[in-house]
């Protein structure tokens, strides 16, 4: 099984938090039964059949739109040959028989829920059908080798019949087998259809339980006063006018700043209103946008820490020599639910209720802190809206746990969308030179890219010994045009806002630069940009097929009709391969506008190809809106974005129609909620200058264009 970099994707060091990971095969103890009386099957952590003949798949991963409660229960039921109709899904608690193979930890993240869990979830699959066949085979006196299963039931050699629910209790004496044997692709059932997702009917009625859903008596509201700059710190404050708010019940001090606590959101907010504080903010005065650009800009000149290095940039000589200077800004996450948590802490345990990607890390941080074993911390894992790495981020869990041990009762922490935007997680800005020799055909025989940014393996404690951030140079380090020279490297910048993971991390702002400088060096080679890669990936076939596929459903080199352009892009990123096709003329005011997306997809073996085209085309969107509009700016210390007003989105009106195209691939599976990002913003940029001759190396277009 391919295996995520630890210090790319992984929050914190999870084997000294959890204890270490568990065991692939995930199986739990199975007992034999002493008495006659039904007994439910409980072959392993992910499957539980009752006498009533309930199929209940158990769900590990957190579900923020991604599809898992589908995608990992259709998984499983391929193998266990299970009757969809009658399958129920439950939300796994946090348990370490639930951690993520990938991160040895129960964390949702890196496009890795499917990669991770696809053969795990089919050997305990299998291994429950294998009990239910010997369970039956021994019923009825044959051997288990004439016997075989069908939705839901196990058939004998005569055609006699004995569901799942029938055999549950004599299923759970049998022992689990030690080895299993798989399908063969060929008789899948489930696997590579696009069942409808189990979580919409739930949604669509307000039914589903999201973390701002969560209510039960006694439950107290909190929000919080933030420090309101970069560095800021607390002087001091004074609680009466907030606590003469109807509803207020306390003001308390916890790490993140002050919470006011109140009976009710609406009390809560006004009481932060009312409340007075006053903070030293002296330390922040200089930050500001154009002065952290000056920063990383000074650092191009520097010492680096070297991602990559073949052959010998500086001694290689061209006919051509090609460079330019890229820029990308701070993003923020913008979930639809801000975050929230509700935690009730008492003498010896914590309940936790939340939208989290990070139960494991939640549990062992909360454990750690309280000085708790953590079997005495649970977290239940809600509906999320939205995740993008945001909730990754243990920030608002550790607000509410620490106002509901100040104030000793049950509390729910939200923040405001105001709060969220400011909250200091950021996708990192970055400047980036890149510079790149050609020969007398065009070709490169040089590249060399120097990236300036924060480190988020910094921030998320992940770093590895050597120094390098990983994440700040993915999409750069990987040039994957045949080059024989290449240096790549990598200079952190320190201060400014904090940075986190985000959608893609950094192939979100790295494929921008790359994509974008490649469509420069066909410009320069006088050669088509299709053409110009395509000829430069014949040692990458799964990146020259899905260039191929996107040109070809896009129609690349057929006319347009007049003031239109399409530009094209490729990337590989969480070892899937994407390619994107904008189609774009110009508004009245010089903006893009996007006519159509058309994507093509490498992932691996497709679980649930509907699934796969809805991520993509959430990530395309996405990836539109950073293109576009996200901007993360500061003066004076302070967040300038307080909203939507200030971080637009792509509105309904802008959305363009995006096709998927899918490969078929035997390849094991691979990640999906994220790759449809990093292609969007150059094929956009590319066709922005096909249509009128003008680079944008800076996002976003609002900006660039500002300043143009």
């Amino acid at each position: 099984m391919t295996s995520l970099s630890t210090d790319r994707r992984t929050f914190l060091k999870s084997a000294a938090l959890a204890g270490g990971g568990l065991a692939v095969g995930l199986a739990l103890p199975v007992r034999g039964v002493a008495d006659t009386a039904a007994q439910p099957f409980l072959p392993n952590a992910f499957i539980r059949i009752t006498p009533d003949d309930r199929i209940v798949l158990v769900v590990s991963m957190a579900e923020m739109g991604q599809g898992v409660r589908t995608a990992l229960p259709q998984i499983l039921a391929e193998e266990l040959d299970a009757d969809w109709s009658r399958v129920t899904i439950e939300q796994a608690p946090v348990d370490p028989a639930y951690n993520n193979p990938l991160f040895h930890i129960q964390a949702t993240g890196g496009s890795s829920s499917v990669k991770a869990f696809y053969t795990p979830l089919r050997e305990a699959g299998a291994a429950a059908r294998m009990m239910l066949v010997d369970a039956a085979a021994a019923q009825w006196g044959v051997p288990a080798s004439s016997c075989h299963t069908a939705a839901g039931e196990v058939i004998g050699p005569n055609g006699q019949r004995l569901s799942y629910g029938a055999l549950s209790t004599a299923a759970s004496t049998r022992l689990v087998p030690k080895s299993v044997t798989l399908k063969a692709s060929e008789n899948f059932r489930l696997i590579g259809q696009s069942i409808g997702r189990t979580d919409t009917r739930a949604k669509v009625t307000g039914t589903a339980g999201f973390g701002l859903d969560v209510r039960y008596d006694g439950l107290l509201t909190a929000v919080l006063l933030h420090p309101p700059a970069l560095g800021a710190t607390l002087v001091s404050f004074d609680a009466t006018p907030a606590k003469a708010i109807k509803g207020v019940r306390d003001v308390v001090a916890v790490s993140g700043g002050l919470a006011v606590v109140a009976d009710t959101f609406w009390a809560a907010k006004r009481g932060r209103e009312a409340l007075i504080a006053k903070w030293d903010a002296s330390s922040a005065m200089g930050f500001s946008s154009a002065s952290l650009r000056a920063d990383m800009v000074a650092l191009l000149s520097g010492p680096a820490k070297v991602a990559r290095h073949d052959g010998d940039v500086d001694k290689a000589t061209g006919s051509q020599h090609v460079e330019a200077l890229y820029e990308a800004p701070y993003l923020a996450h913008a979930c639809m639910e801000p975050m929230n948590c509700t935690a009730h802490v008492t003498n010896d345990q914590v309940e936790i209720h939340a939208p989290t990607q990070a139960a494991g890390v939640n549990r062992a941080m909360i454990a750690g802190l309280l000085k708790i074993k953590p079997e005495r911390v649970s977290v239940t894992t809600t509906f999320l809206g939205g995740g993008f790495g945001r909730r990754f981020c243990p920030d608002f869990v550790l607000a509410a746990v620490e106002t509901s041990k100040a104030v000793g009762a049950p509390v729910k922490v939200v923040y405001t969308r105001e709060d969220d935007m400011k909250a200091q997680y950021y996708r990192p800005a970055s400047v980036t030179r890149i510079s790149a020799s050609l020969d007398a055909t065009g070709a490169p025989i040089t590249f060399a890219a120097r990236a300036v940014c924060g480190s988020i393996s910094r921030a998320s404690g992940t770093g590895p010994a050597d120094g390098l951030d990983h994440a700040a140079v993915e999409g750069l380090a990987s040039w994957p045009y045949s080059t024989p020279n290449v240096t790549v490297d990598w200079v952190e910048h320190r201060g400014g806002p904090g940075v986190w993971f985000w959608r893609s991390v950094g192939s979100s702002q790295n494929e921008f630069f790359s994509e974008s400088f490649i469509d420069e060096l066909a410009h320069a080679a006088g050669q088509d940009p299709f053409e110009y890669r395509r000829g430069l990936l014949s040692h990458e076939p799964r990146l020259r097929r899905v260039l191929e596929l996107a040109a070809e459903k896009a129609g690349w080199g057929t006319p347009l009709p007049q003031g239109r352009a399409r530009g094209i892009a490729v990337a590989k990123s969480f070892d899937s391969h994407v390619a994107e096709v904008v189609e774009i003329s110009l508004n009245d005011d010089g903006t893009p506008k996007v006519h159509r997306v058309v994507a093509a997809v490498d992932c691996g073996t497709v679980v649930n190809p509907g699934i796969v085209q809805r991520q993509v085309q959430s990530a395309v969107m996405y990836g539109l809106s950073a293109a576009l509009y996200g901007e993360i700016t500061l003066e004076g210390g302070r967040i300038q974005q307080q909203n939507f007003d200030g971080y637009p989105v792509v509105r309904m009106s802008e959305a363009p129609p995006v096709e998927v195209h899918v490969v078929a691939s035997t390849e094991p599976p691979t990640g999906i909620g994220e790759p449809g990002t990093p292609p969007l913003a150059p094929a956009l940029a590319n066709a922005y200058f096909a249509l009128t001759g003008k680079r944008v190396r800076k996002l976003p277009f609002a900006a660039a264009l500002r300043s143009a």
